[in-house]
């Protein structure tokens, strides 16, 4: 029997429903082969594959056609210019959450603020937000002591090993949001559950952590939480920083209002729309 070629491959798993980009992605993977090099597929598409490859390629192709995430397929996601590794432990990371990465940033370096900086990120996961901050704090000269927080073991685990790849200092607790936490910050930012209970987007994000997508009726009640909490750990003129979903940016900047938090605002993300809400905790 003749040896399926990439091109056949690949034309195989697009007939499965695959993007060729997704499709192009999980043959490299399956080749040993590391993601930039596309462009040695299209030279070599008519190139046999070795029976092993060629079998692991088809078993992700189906993975993927089935609905799981590619980042959990090839076991990695680029994060603000970071490689994280990812499972499903942990949600894969979005771009649109680089919106609350440049926010924090730009609070962290704004001007008058001591050089040793205080920084809690809530709900970590794959760790994509401290250590994205982490690292941009420290290729601009920054000094930082970053603490990290997440409610499931597993997700740190996951956390704590880009950390030691990346080798980046952030310390991590297991805490239910701020239970577990001690000292006060001149930031805290968190990418909470946000979803609806019965919100019927969440099908297709079901090969990921339910724990990490949904809160509540409205999606709010870990949003609340965070708000009603998170004054006792914030520095005079520290900042709380919040994800949240595409039509809650009203109800969110509603509850820092009247948690008292001031300069309550938002921002958008690469879509235009408004992502990311705030405020500063001035007593």
């Amino acid at each position: 029997m003749n040896q399926e070629t990439c091109a056949q491959a690949l034309a195989a798993a697009q007939l499965l429903g695959l993007e060729r980009l997704d499709a192009q992605l999980l043959l490299l993977h399956a080749l040993g082969k590391p993601a930039g090099a596309r462009a040695w597929l299209l030279a070599h598409d008519t190139d046999p594959l070795p029976p092993e490859a060629a079998q692991a390629f088809r078993a992700l192709s189906l993975r993927r056609a089935a609905g799981e995430p590619l980042a959990y397929l090839v076991g990695a996601k680029e994060f603000f210019g970071l490689m994280l590794q990812v499972d499903a432990r942990v949600l894969v990371p979005r771009p649109d959450t680089e919106t609350l990465v440049e926010w924090s940033l730009e609070v962290l370096q704004a001007p008058g603020l001591q050089p040793a900086l205080e920084v809690l990120d809530l709900g970590t996961g794959s760790g994509a937000i401290a250590l994205a901050i982490a690292h941009s704090l420290r290729a601009a000269g920054r000094e930082a002591h970053i603490t990290a927080v997440d409610a499931s073991a597993g997700a740190l685990e996951v956390a704590r090993g880009n950390a030691r790849r990346l080798g980046l200092a952030v310390d991590f607790i297991e805490s239910a949001w701020l239970a577990q936490v001690h000292g006060s910050f001149h930031l805290v930012a968190s990418n909470p559950p946000y979803i609806a209970s019965a919100d019927p987007h969440l099908a297709a994000l079901a090969h990921e952590p339910l724990q990490a997508l949904a809160a509540g009726a409205d999606g709010l009640d870990d949003i609340r939480r965070i708000i009603e909490e998170a004054p006792a750990h914030l520095l005079p003129g520290g900042w709380l920083l919040l994800e949240h979903g595409y039509d809650q940016a009203g109800p969110v900047r509603a509850l820092l209002a009247a948690q008292g938090f001031a300069q309550v605002q938002s921002r958008l993300d690469l879509a235009g729309i408004a992502r990311c809400s705030g405020g500063q905790w001035t007593p």
